[in-house]
């Protein structure tokens, strides 16, 4: 018998009082609603919470069945993963809170995503489960929310159009942003902080963070060097001044762990970075400049304990978000360059209709989520994959059909 016959649900949002998990709650009960074609419960440590987040969710959630447990109740946890195929998490910074469900996961063969941007975390967990999860035929897809999706499967929509253009991928890819309209989350912020405070105690992990492959499987290297803008620069290709983008730290990784995942397709030597544009002339200089300073005196700032506490004071606390109307009015747009080996060169456009951390994270992790439940086939074998190395196409067609998303070819030459 296999597990989907065996399990009470299709899938379980564990932090659904979060405020993420109550975004996706809401998303999953106003697309999906309750027991019909998907059978889906809301899961965290507190009854009273997970109740109220019911009551507002409406009368359709009525029926919406709960689940006890706590991030480190490792019989909770089990007992959780016995029940359902796929676990969506949103229980962060998972550095502190989110190893023990991937165990979990990983022993009962049950499918797991969730929205982590934790480079350092993602290799713990590798290292210590890929072998596990192998044998049980647990899949495993971190980073699927804003940080890594657009990137991940932007990358892979242009080699796919690369590829039936000129007949090769792209062996170099630029991703730059060149709109985003929203904020930060207080989770996301959490973990930034925690990723400083961690590097600034381990010379070792701020060696780790710093390399490109660190997510890859070992032979997986390039003598190519890779490239990482550090200050800010001008883009000759977009005519706009650049400033680092601060998830590019955790995008370009997975984007290199799906080139492995899929035996290099994207080439060996492929080589890929991420940029913000910040506009032309004087002002887009001094902007570049501005968040380039800016940037730094974060991380500075969060890596020492006395201005770490005074930078807790001032930025969004987890548990904190915009309101619904703000996350409508919020959106993306993310263009691409990729160039071939001989020089020809194709320029792609992703865009997000909602606020990149909270409305559109929210649909995308959803989808991700509905993904691993429908459409992946049984005997696709566990391990740890990215959003595109697994979920490719399927996953493509329900965040353009669903999620908000669209994909554009805008120039090849």
């Amino acid at each position: 018998m296999t597990k989907s016959q065996e399990t009470t649900y299709d899938l379980v949002v564990f932090g659904a009082t979060s405020f993420v998990g109550q975004i996706l709650s809401r998303y999953l009960l106003d697309s999906y609603g309750t027991g019909q074609s998907v059978k889906w419960a809301i899961a965290g440590r507190s009854e009273s919470k997970l109740n109220t987040l019911k009551g507002e969710l409406g009368e359709k959630a009525k029926d919406l069945p709960v689940i006890l447990a706590d991030a480190s109740d490792a019989a909770a946890l089990n007992a959780m993963c016995e029940q359902t195929r796929v676990i969506i998490s949103t229980v962060g910074p998972y550095a502190l809170y989110g190893e023990p469900l991937v165990q979990a996961c990983v022993r009962n063969g049950t499918d797991y995503c969730d929205l982590t941007g934790e480079v350092q975390w993602i290799r713990k967990m590798v290292e210590r489960y890929e072998e596990e999860a192998k044998s049980s035929g647990a899949r495993i897809v971190h980073c699927c929310g804003f940080d890594s999706i657009p990137s991940d499967m932007g990358v892979w929509f242009l080699q796919n159009e690369a590829e039936a253009t000129f007949g090769k991928p792209c062996q170099d890819v630029r991703m730059r942003v060149k709109v985003a309209k929203g904020e930060f989350s207080g989770g996301t912020v959490a973990s930034m902080m925690n990723i400083a405070k961690e590097a600034a105690a381990d010379p070792k992990l701020r060696k780790e963070l710093a390399n490109p492959f660190s997510i890859c499987p070992p032979d997986h290297r390039s003598q190519t060097r890779q490239p990482n803008l550090k200050g800010a620069e001008f883009d000759k290709t977009f005519n706009a001044w650049l400033a680092p983008f601060v998830m590019g730290a955790i995008n370009t990784r997975v984007v290199h762990r799906s080139n492995a995942m899929q035996n290099a397709r994207y080439g060996k030597e492929f080589t890929y970075d991420e940029a913000m544009m910040t506009g032309r002339g004087t002002k887009g200089r001094l902007a570049a400049y501005a968040i380039t300073g800016g940037l730094a005196a974060f991380f500075t700032a969060s890596a020492i304990k006395p201005t770490r506490w005074l930078v807790g004071k001032f930025v969004p606390q987890p548990g904190e978000g915009p309101s619904p109307e703000a996350q409508k009015a919020g959106f993306y747009d993310l263009r691409f360059v990729g160039r071939t080996e001989d020089g020809k060169t194709i320029i792609t456009k992703v865009t997000g209709d909602q606020d990149p951390g909270y409305g559109s994270t929210g649909k995308m992790l959803g989808e991700a989520g509905m993904c691993l439940a429908f459409d992946i086939p049984a005997g696709q074998p566990g391990g740890f994959w990215t959003p595109s190395s697994l979920l490719d196409g399927k996953l493509m067609e329900r965040l353009t059909s669903k999620a908000g998303l669209t994909f554009e070819v805008l120039e090849t030459r």
